[in-house]
């Protein structure tokens, strides 16, 4: 029986699906079409990190396929799960060292990965890909009953 309180919770995971899947789909979108690879790959050796070209495309598609699997609900905990860690990554790597505020401080870093790990420990909720996966498949065998 589903009440009036687990519809709440799962229009704030739909809610919060939305918010996630919109920034990341517009990062990725940003890294893909503006930067480039090689612009994101350019940017990552700055920082030090290993094999900036494969971790320029991996952010890249982690960011845009990301954001698209939040924003619909599929696979959702596997995209919240690369989402929190590339956000774990952007902090140690690009932000900490900036301090806590913006413009380049890891506060909002830090918030959407917060966000992603909320998204990761309750997975999508009811309106979502998954959930619609999820369902009991209804077969005419389980809908349809013979007379005694």
């Amino acid at each position: 029986m589903e009440t009036r309180s687990s519809l709440w919770i799962d229009r704030g995971l739909l809610v919060m699906r939305v918010a996630l899947g919109v920034v990341f789909i517009m990062h990725g979108w940003q890294k893909l079409t503006v930067f480039g690879f090689a612009g994101v790959s350019g940017f990552m050796a700055t920082l030090g990190i290993p094999f900036p070209t494969v971790s320029g495309v991996v952010v890249t598609l982690v960011e845009l396929g990301g954001g698209l699997a939040l924003l619909t609900g599929a696979f959702t905990r596997t995209a919240a799960f690369l989402i929190t860690g590339n956000m774990a990554v952007a902090i140690l790597t690009a932000h900490l060292a900036q301090g806590f505020f913006l413009p380049a401080g890891y506060e909002y870093a830090l918030t959407l990965m917060l966000a992603g790990g909320a998204v990761l420990m309750t997975g999508a909720g009811k309106y979502s890909i998954d959930a619609w996966r999820a369902r009991p498949i209804e077969t005419p065998a389980k809908s349809f009953k013979l007379a005694a």
